[in-house]
């Protein structure tokens, strides 16, 4: 099994942590975000790993090295300029007819595995990992119809709702919806694949999730790694 991590990005709401450090560095508990990566896709049954680098590529490419640490084998793809999510993957050569597509700055309890054989079983053109987020509003909320009538009063209600998780699958045969060249991200990928009729799942789970990328995200993964049972649930 393939899988590519998407690296390149400058982590600006990361900063100031990412001034130095490209953000798949910054360290959560004792291990930068990328080899907890790492470490969980080579847990997973994958080998075969591609990292697309952008900003500080070095400092990536010097510490993760060909991959033998963690048995892995890694190559790099790096962008001479920004390319964004979908973008990067264009340049990547040897691409399987299927992969699974990381963002570099994510930690999850997500079973990479079987999400990547549920999407090859499904046929899709992509599939993406979700899971379900609850936003919490600390106001009463109120609905006004035309006449100027209040026609529901909500004391700070909780809305439920899906989200992309960073973790996609794809068929190599979509990279045909991207431009040699051109700067693309994902959410765009994907909406080009479903105009063209062709189609996408929703891999829906109860996976822990964060987004390294928000600094509120963040403390919580640090106080997670910094109990030795939760951090088990994300380094094997």
């Amino acid at each position: 099994m393939q899988a590519v991590i998407l690296a390149g990005g400058k982590g600006t709401r990361l900063r100031p942590y990412t001034a130095s450090l490209p953000k798949p560095l910054v360290p959560v508990g004792d291990f930068p975000i990328i080899e907890i990566i790492l470490r969980q896709l080579r847990h997973q049954g994958f080998r075969d790993v591609i990292i697309s680098t952008g900003h500080l590529a070095g400092l990536i490419e010097a510490y993760c090295g060909g991959g033998a640490r963690w048995k892995l084998k890694i190559r790099y793809v790096r962008e001479e300029k920004p390319l964004s999510t979908a973008g990067a993957l264009k340049l990547i050569r040897g691409l399987a007819p299927d992969f699974l597509a990381i963002n570099g700055d994510i930690l999850t309890t997500l079973d990479y595995a079987r999400m990547f054989e549920r999407h090859k079983k499904s046929g899709a053109m992509a599939t993406i990992g979700v899971c379900e987020r609850k936003t919490f509003v600390d106001f009463g909320v109120i609905d006004v119809d035309r006449a100027g009538l209040v026609t529901r009063y909500t004391e700070k209600p909780a809305y439920q709702y899906l989200v992309s998780m960073g973790v996609n699958a794809f068929d190599r045969k979509a990279l045909g919806h991207i431009r040699t060249g051109e700067a693309l991200g994902i959410p765009d990928l994907i909406e080009r694949i479903r105009d063209a009729g062709q189609p996408v799942y929703g891999f829906r789970n109860s996976a822990q999730w964060l987004d390294i990328g928000r600094p509120e995200d963040y403390q919580t993964a640090q106080d997670i790694f910094s109990d030795p049972k939760a951090r088990r649930l994300y380094v094997k």
